[in-house]
This record gives structure tokens, sequence and C-alpha cells, in this order.
């Protein structure tokens, strides 16, 4: 089923928070990017109906959400950006009593965090409490929590924070799985971790809607705007304060320079297919 969101906007006073924002979001991968305060968590927070927004309206299925919102709400899953725990509850103990809570049957409940435990490596840490989980843990901990209800809406704000190289691909192989029966929205700042498995890409910045498309549409709108060349180690302090550079990796006694520019930015420098970080930096000036 589709959600939409028709001319949400939300104010905070004399701030607006998000500006006549209109998105429809069908099953799929949606990376929601942009930079600290461009509104994402509160647009987050009109979906999952914690928060109302000023006007506007959000409709899954055809109908207002607040027309039947316990009815909506059990199928949302959701991952905060900075998910609390009982630290004194084992792993599966936590899972068996969130899955209990939301209505889910006791012996249901202690299959389904087996599952989950697994789906998200937990499983030789199942027993231990969660207070001597890592940060990594937790964070995994949570992913499997989202998933308890096989939600039709999955909503994780910052999924890979905290999580190692290997961690992530093995969430980004779960993402995939998921995708085909539902809708899921990704917030992140780790904009590697979406650009194989995102449907369209969501831009957001100062509560505006810059764009919504594909990730190969984006990448198009930049092509010719991402450059490559290599500065001796004494010139690229110069570098990073009058250009903007997406990475600079040590190379042959120098550093190679990926740097995001309309023209041609040094002399020597060669335009290389851009990647979805690129585009990230050239909308929103700042790296990721």
């Amino acid at each position: 089923m589709e959600l939409q969101l028709s001319h949400i906007t939300k104010q905070y006073g004399k701030l607006t928070a998000l500006s006549d924002v209109s998105l429809t979001l069908e099953n799929g991968v949606y990376a929601l990017l942009g930079p600290n305060g461009a509104g994402k968590t509160t647009l987050i927070g009109i979906i999952t109906n914690l928060i109302s927004p000023t006007s506007g309206a959000v409709t899954y299925g055809g109908e207002p959400i607040t027309r039947h919102l316990t009815e909506y709400t059990a199928k949302i899953g959701y991952l905060p950006q900075d998910p609390q725990f009982y630290r004194n509850f084992r792993g599966d103990e936590f899972l068996r009593y969130m899955a209990v809570m939301k209505g889910i049957g006791r012996r249901r409940a202690a299959d389904l965090a087996a599952e989950l435990l697994e789906k998200v490596n937990l499983t030789q840490d199942a027993h231990r409490y969660i207070g001597t989980y890592s940060g990594g843990m937790r964070q995994r901990l949570g992913i499997a929590q989202a998933l308890l209800n096989d939600p039709e809406i999955l909503i994780l704000d910052e999924p890979t924070a905290g999580l190692d190289p290997k961690e992530r691909i093995r969430f980004r192989n779960l993402i995939s799985q998921l995708a085909g029966k539902r809708i899921v929205l990704l917030a992140t700042h780790i904009v590697s971790d979406v650009e194989s498995a995102a449907k369209e890409v969501i831009l957001l910045k100062s509560g505006r809607l810059l764009q919504m498309t594909p990730p190969d549409a984006l990448l198009a709108q930049i092509e010719g705007k991402v450059w490559s060349t290599v500065c001796a180690p004494e010139d690229l302090e110069t570098h990073m304060k009058r250009l903007c550079i997406s990475s600079a990796a040590p190379a042959g006694g120098g550093y190679r320079l990926r740097i995001v520019s309309d023209e041609r930015p040094l002399p020597d420098a060669q335009d290389i297919a851009p990647n979805l970080e690129d585009a990230y930096l050239y909308y929103f000036g700042e790296a990721t």
C-alpha cells in the first residue's frame, strides 16, 4: 500500500522544521538524506505519529492514519537514533518482552526472538545482559526489535551507527531481503550503506524537500562534476580549505584527492564517475 505525505508543514513557534513536504512511498527502500537540522527526525516523527504536523496530512492505503490509528501504528517497526534498553535484561529476554508488549503470544515470541537474534548475529550473546553489550550490539538488538511485528513500514534512524564494516554488510544484506514486501525508510549519514539498496533517495535540506529520485538519476545530475588529482603533501591543507574534497588518500608520496566541483578545480584534474557520497557533498556541502 502507499504511504502518502501531502503538503506537510511543522512549525515550532517561529521555527519551521518542515515546509510543504509531499512524498509517496511504496514497497522498497528509501534513503532519507540530509545534514543535521534538515528535518529528518521531525519527518520520521510525523510518519510514526509521534509528532502532529502543523498542516498537511498523512494517509496509508488512502485512509488518514488518524482514522485507524491503533491499526496503523501496529504496522510500524521503528528504530530511533538513540534507542534505550533495559540494561538488566538479557538480549533474548528483552526481545521476548517487547514481542509480548506488541501483542505476540509467548510461544511465538520465543521463536521469533531466536530467529531475529540469528538474523542480526547476536545468537551467541543472547543470554548476556544488555548492559554488557557494545554500542554496535545494542544497535543490532534495536534492529531486531523493530522487526518483531513483521512491519509493513520499517523506519530506521541512523541504523548503522556503531556497527563495524562487517556488521554493516550484514545489515545491508538484511535490508535487501526485507524490502520486497514493505516500505523501508532509512535516515542515515553513512551514504554508502544505502547506495546499492535504495529504490529512491530523498534529499531534505532546511526542512524542504530538494528532490526524491532514483540513485542512478541523482548520480547522472552530477556527471562531470567529480574530479581526481594528486597533490603534494605541502599543498593538502591549502586545497582542503578552498576546494570541496570528499576524500584525500595517500598516493605515491602525496595525496589523491576526490573533488566535487562544477568546473575543473585544478589544471591536471580528471573527471571521474560520481558516487552517492559525492552527490551528498554536492547538494549539502559537507562530507558524510
